[in-house]
């Protein structure tokens, strides 16, 4: 997992919507948001980007981080 900018939107239980991400020095908009899921790493959440390209962002609560890791094979956006 790398350390991740991101512009998310959180609802007042505590959900988190991104909105956006900056990686590499590139912002990508998050054009759809696919599977969720907790863990003990944190709020996981599938995104699409433009070219649909597809990342999952973690929301780490413990130290209010985000994290981007490149999805499995087997992970889709739904």
């Amino acid at each position: 997992m790398k350390p991740v900018q991101v512009t998310a939107r959180f609802d007042p239980d505590g959900k988190a919507t991104p909105l956006s991400f900056t990686w590499l020095g590139q912002t990508y908009p998050v054009n759809a948001i696919g599977r969720r899921w907790s863990d003990e790493e944190g709020q996981h959440i599938l995104v699409m980007v433009p070219g649909e390209q597809v990342f999952e962002l973690i929301f780490a609560p413990a130290d209010a981080r985000w994290y981007l890791r490149q999805p499995r094979k087997n992970q889709m956006v739904a």
